[in-house]
């Protein structure tokens, strides 16, 4: 028997197995495809379900996914409100879902890494900028000049140490909290202004510049889901909104500092 002929026996031989190892793998992938293509129909379903019970567009919901808890759909909307629904989006569940077994908020961990951000795509040039000691970490907060609870922010963040501070001025309260923050960013020294006013009350001048990155923040605190003042977002991605005193700052700073360390 020559070389040649026993190759073509083996391939011959060979061939029932391949065919059938390929038929195999085309009908998985099927399955996969056919699988794939129903749940998204089930999303759409979901999703044109609940723009029509908010009598709202579908683009207003942001993202429709299947959880295991329940059999249940999570819905999230541009403006990051989250609850759960069914298939059929016969009724709406607001509020957290708790995992018996583990105790963890599941709802709590998907609206903290909903509100995460890539924090180095952050255009800082368009920040009031300022060094408390070695600067060597960072806070970023956007902040309307006229909000109280930015004010009682600003004190607490004169305490805190070693930390470079960077404040998105977003005048969304009133006309006069857009035309205060034109005066700080077209001050000579911004961050000076900003502590003055925020601070000490001190009204800063009437000055005219290019104050053109106020608008650019407005837009980007829209992109952020920034809907009220103070929000602090901090290097790891992280938000907190609202005021927080020095201690539950340098906490959170500590935190970070100690996860980048690992």
């Amino acid at each position: 028997m020559t070389f040649a002929f026993r190759l073509f026996r083996i391939v011959f031989l060979l061939l029932p197995i391949v065919a059938v190892a390929l038929f195999a793998g085309h009908e998985a992938q099927a399955r996969k495809t056919g699988s794939a293509r129903a749940e998204k129909a089930a999303e759409n379903k979901v999703r044109k379900g609940v723009a029509a019970f908010l009598e709202v567009p579908e683009t207003v919901v942001e993202s429709v996914r299947r959880i295991p808890q329940g059999n249940l759909y999570e819905v999230v909307l541009t403006n990051g409100e989250l609850f759960y629904t069914d298939k059929s989006a016969g009724f709406f569940i607001l509020g957290n879902i708790i995992d018996a077994k583990t105790q963890k908020n599941i709802t709590a961990e998907r609206l903290d890494k909903l509100a995460r951000i890539d924090f180095k795509s952050l255009p800082l040039e368009q920040a009031v900028k300022r060094v408390n000691g070695n600067g060597q970490r960072v806070i970023v907060t956007f902040e309307d000049p006229d909000c109280g609870y930015c004010k009682h922010l600003g004190k607490e963040l004169q305490k805190v140490k070693d930390v470079t501070l960077y404040t998105f001025l977003y005048p969304i309260i009133s006309e006069d909290s857009m035309a205060r923050s034109r005066h700080i960013w077209c001050a000579e020294n911004k961050a000076a202004a900003w502590i003055n006013w925020i601070v000490d009350g001190k009204a800063p001048e009437a000055r005219n510049c290019d104050s053109s990155a106020v608008e650019r923040n407005m837009e980007l605190g829209g992109k952020l889901r920034v809907t009220g003042t103070p929000v602090l977002f901090f290097a790891d991605g992280s938000r907190i909104g609202g005021y927080r005193e020095a201690a539950d700052l340098e906490q959170k700073l500590s935190e970070i500092s100690a996860e980048d360390a690992k």
